[in-house]
């Protein structure tokens, strides 16, 4: 266990799906000038933005509109879920109908892998970037530490958090940490889980980041929305990057969407067949909807 400060807890509401999604964000540079938190829109709210990625709907948006967003649920303390789809997360959701259903229920579900990006942008949202995990998490990071919002990690193990947490102490010095726990490797128990859940509501933490792995941390913070007080963001192996656990690839090879390429070599014998099976059927699936048109569900 990693020592934590604590705050207390200002419960907000639980509202989902949510109607003002994509209210007036402020930019990043608003961000810089002082510690104004967004507020969600009050005038006529809008639809969320995107198209279908074989059989999951992923948001269109970018990078201020996401981070405004939870910044704002964040500083209310709303209890909600934002997931990071890349093409492992599509397909397993082609085939896994409980999976599907957590990712179409999510706040957010943003394109984390660059191909996920490359059919937004086919499907007419030419500017889609990709919003990964490790950005995702370090933006918002810069952003709570001048804001004073605080975070919560789940996942992970202790090593793993140990290092983060000298990592972050010395690029954010006045961030808040308001915990971060390493459970077991197993299902919990009611009362273990009941126990965490505690915990995160009780540290004040406006945002908890979830490194379980995919499908293990959708599935926990669909299960846990109304539980915990928090925007819960599941981002994968952002823990063992930026505590240096693992490598990250070169910004070239980020950019030119191989990263997953640079992963696969450092982790062959684990990855292998998750790469031939995921990325081959998503590839085909794909393309065969490209040339046949895809029907509006």
């Amino acid at each position: 266990m990693v020592t934590s400060e604590n705050r207390n807890p200002e419960v907000g509401s639980v509202t989902h799906a949510d109607p003002d999604l994509l209210h007036s964000a402020p930019s990043l540079v608003d961000h810089e000038r002082g510690p104004t938190l967004p507020q969600l829109s009050s005038e006529k709210p809008l639809m969320r933005r995107g198209a279908f990625v074989l059989d999951s709907h992923i948001d269109a948006t970018n990078w201020d509109e996401a981070l405004a967003n939870i910044v704002a649920w964040g500083a209310q303390h709303q209890s909600r879920y934002v997931t990071l789809c890349n093409v492992h997360s599509v397909v397993t959701a082609s085939q896994d109908a409980a999976f599907k259903k957590v990712i179409a229920q999510a706040d957010l579900a943003l394109p984390d892998g660059a191909p996920v990006a490359w059919v937004l942008r086919r499907s007419g949202y030419p500017e889609q970037q990709r919003l990964n995990g490790p950005d995702l998490m370090w933006r918002y990071l810069g952003l709570a530490d001048k804001i004073g919002q605080s975070v919560f990690f789940y996942g992970s193990s202790d090593d793993t958090l140990n290092k983060l947490k000298v990592c972050l102490n010395a690029a954010f010095p006045t961030l808040t940490i308001a915990g971060m726990e390493s459970p077991p490797f197993r299902e919990l128990t009611p009362d273990e889980d009941l126990a965490y859940v505690d915990q995160i509501n009780r540290s004040g933490a406006h945002v908890v980041f979830v490194g379980l792995g995919c499908p293990k941390q959708e599935a926990w913070m669909a299960n846990h929305r109304g539980r915990v007080n928090a925007v819960m963001l599941g981002v994968g192996a952002a823990f063992d990057y930026h505590a240096g656990s693992i490598k990250r690839a070169p910004i070239w090879m980020q950019k030119s969407g191989m990263e997953w390429f640079h992963r696969f070599c450092s982790e062959p014998r684990r990855l292998a067949k998750r790469y031939a099976v995921t990325n081959t059927l998503f590839i085909y699936r794909t393309l065969k909807a490209m040339m046949i048109g895809r029907k509006a569900p």
